[in-house]
């Protein structure tokens, strides 16, 4: 299937879509900030901001132009915002009700990922999720260990929910990238 029905597909909020778009232009995105940011935490940031707002604003997407060139321009947006605050933190504050609009990528069935984090005896996962960068890691704990909703990790993050729902989604892929990577 091409790009274009990927994107379609978002447009009405399929959750597929939202993934593969995430997992196929990741490395895109994120080495485009790491050159210019070379600091591979803000790079993370920068990169799940990205498409935080991307998802968010999906429907204004105009397929005049590449889809991987509209991200790009949104990541230099974002990346301007960080030098421009320069504060200790990234994370815009966002209202609300721009919080309940927030897209639903996180889908209530188990995805493959899950299911394979799932059948990993506990000693074992735990190893695996040490060899995740922290702020994964603490996602991880939070949803799995702790139970909480993508909300309540929102709120105990101070983070918005978009980005939270990003963050899970990126570290359950990586997580499952390390389970596989050890069969």
């Amino acid at each position: 299937m091409e790009i274009n029905n990927y994107i379609e597909k978002a447009k009405k909020g399929d959750q597929v879509a939202f993934t593969f778009l995430l997992d196929h232009y990741w490395n895109e995105v994120y080495g485009f900030m790491l050159k210019r940011t070379e600091n591979e935490t803000d790079s993370e940031d920068i990169t799940i901001e990205t498409f935080s707002k991307a998802f968010d604003k999906i429907a204004t997407y105009n397929p005049e132009f590449q889809f991987n060139t509209w991200l790009i321009a949104i990541a230099k947006n974002v990346h301007i915002d960080l030098l421009r605050k320069k504060k200790s933190t990234l994370f815009v504050e966002i209202t609300d009700e721009e919080d309940q609009q927030a897209y639903n990528v996180a889908d209530s069935s188990p995805s493959a990922e899950d299911d394979l984090i799932t059948e990993q005896n506990l000693s074992r996962l735990l190893q695996f999720i040490k060899e995740l960068k922290p702020h994964y890691q603490e996602v991880i704990q939070l949803r799995y260990f702790q139970e909480m909703s993508y909300q309540e990790i929102a709120e105990q993050l101070g983070e918005p929910l978009s980005n939270v729902k990003i963050k899970l989604l990126r570290a359950k892929k990586l997580l499952a990238e390390i389970i596989e990577s050890t069969k």
